[in-house]
């Protein structure tokens, strides 16, 4: 039988490796493929051939966004389950146990509460109206300074970025249409980071601090080392570049709502609690709690 790159598939017998991709075109010998459950194996057609699944079937979506190999991925795949497993051996009591620091989550509360009050649609329009974008800015300093998400030399750049000219209305506009405008969201994610990159700013923390603050339900703060690691031993593809970009935010996104979903058994209150899941099983270099993460031994 033979087996086209991109089909899906499932072992005959093994259950538990879950749905498979096929990544390159058999021989007459072999077939590469990746499997959710183990990641991925050349299987020998002499003794195994992998049945076909039909399209209604075939979506998961890590192989949906299945990671590109030959852009390496420093991390030995590890399916959601065996994440999951490892999480709970550090949380036994999941997110709301008392091991969980709650210091993140308590500073968010606060950062969330403090958006509400102060960028709220009608208080910037009234703002907008009269000119008052002196007003504007010194509210999203506050709801900056709410929470320790921001680096303090982050912080720094931006009170330096507002003292250049027409500064604070361009960032001021730019920041209402990102939360407020009608039109898709990619538009105003685009607009708003070309703003960023005007005033010499446009850093992921940042583009993606303000969307999050305000509906910490639907979107993730980047931080950039520990999204992209968990996405890599994740197997996910989240396109991830250094200069922030609408391709990367959208995969990030994609990437968040898959984990959020698969967690559900643990009840995740928001994105916060996703982000403190990607941190454990994902950690940043010198985080010594953390499990020694091996380079990518997939053959």
């Amino acid at each position: 039988m033979e087996y086209k790159k991109g089909e899906r598939v499932r072992h005959p017998k093994l259950e538990d490796w879950g749905l498979g991709q096929v990544l390159a075109d058999s021989d007459n010998d072999s077939v590469k493929v990746f499997f959710v459950g183990v990641g991925e194996k050349v299987l020998s057609l002499k003794y195994v051939q992998p049945v076909h699944v039909s399209f209604e079937n075939a979506h998961h979506p890590v192989l949906d966004n299945l990671k590109d190999k030959k852009y390496a991925s420093k991390f030995k795949y590890q399916n959601l389950k065996q994440s999951i497993s490892y999480f709970l051996t550090r949380f036994p009591e999941g997110f709301y146990g008392n091991n969980l620091k709650k210091e993140l989550l308590n500073n968010n509360k606060k950062a969330h509460k403090q958006a509400q009050k102060l960028l709220n649609e009608e208080l910037i329009i009234d703002c907008i109206i009269v000119s008052d974008y002196q007003q504007i800015i010194k509210n999203v300093l506050a709801v900056v300074n709410a929470s320790k998400l921001i680096s303090t030399v982050e912080k720094t750049d931006l009170r330096k970025a507002f003292l250049k000219e027409n500064a604070q209305k361009k960032f001021s506009l730019s920041l209402y249409k990102l939360l407020y405008g009608k039109e898709p969201l990619q538009g105003r994610f685009v607009s708003f980071s070309k703003v960023l990159q005007e005033l010499n700013i446009a850093k992921w923390t940042i583009a993606s601090y303000f969307l999050f603050v305000m509906q910490p339900k639907s979107y993730l703060f980047i931080k950039p080392n520990i999204t992209q690691h968990a996405s890599e031993l994740c197997g996910f593809e989240i396109n991830f570049k250094t200069q922030v970009n609408w391709l990367s935010y959208e995969s990030t996104l994609k990437f968040s709502e898959y984990l959020f979903t698969e967690l559900v058994a643990l009840k995740p209150r928001d994105m916060t609690d996703v982000q403190s899941f990607m941190s454990c099983i994902a950690p940043i270099k010198g985080d010594k709690k953390a499990r020694p993460l091996k380079k990518d031994q997939r053959v």
